[in-house]
């Protein structure tokens, strides 16, 4: 009797148990099984790969004028002189400053290289005095150019440290230099103010 007692309190127990376990809510936070086998890390990492450089062969005819059309509106805003596209070395009131005072004057360095192509052209002709003379007026306008960009940068100077209360930046001289050699055209940004203005900082 005792022995049926007992397996009968034990039947009891289990069915409240079970019930107990039916009735608890169902966690549906808990992730399920993905039911599928876990992808090899090779074939993981194969499939997160992008390209860092945009193919342009996989571009179509649609994609690619737009992207001319875009680099087309930058590069004319850089030549403007829009702060927001000019690359590093020119931005900032104090290289527009610099580029203002080779602009608002005449340089001779702007007029060498055509004046070398005349040069060489007059080189060619069959006259001892034409080959001497043109090297000579050669030599005596780059001293020319060299003597001009001299005194551009003595007072560009003056006038840097006037408006700015200090003097000019580390390759501010090489920066002037440079642009006094280039012709007005070529100038890149483009020139914003005209030959004899006045020269301000902006």
């Amino acid at each position: 009797m005792k022995f049926g007692k007992r397996s009968s309190e034990l039947t009891e127990d289990h069915l409240e148990a079970a019930q107990k376990q039916a009735q608890e809510p169902v966690d549906r936070a808990r992730p399920a099984g993905k039911g599928r086998p876990t992808p090899k890390r090779r074939d993981a990492e194969r499939a997160n790969r992008r390209p860092l450089v945009v193919d342009k062969k996989s571009m179509n005819a649609e994609q690619k004028a737009k992207v001319r059309t875009e680099r087309a509106k930058v590069r004319e805003a850089m030549l403007r002189g829009e702060e927001k596209y000019l690359p590093a070395r020119d931005k900032g009131p104090e290289r527009r400053f610099l580029r203002d005072a080779v602009d608002v004057r005449w340089n001779v360095g702007e007029i060498l290289l055509p004046a070398m192509i005349l040069v060489l052209a007059l080189s060619l002709l069959p006259f001892a005095w034409a080959r001497g003379g043109t090297f000579l007026f050669a030599y005596a306008l780059m001293l020319g150019g060299v003597i001009d960009v001299w005194l551009l940068w003595r007072r560009t100077k003056k006038r840097f440290t006037a408006a700015f209360g200090h003097g000019p930046g580390r390759g501010s001289a090489w920066y002037v230099v440079l642009r006094a050699f280039q012709m007005r055209r070529s100038r890149i940004p483009r020139p914003t103010v005209e030959r004899g203005a006045e020269l301000h900082r902006r």
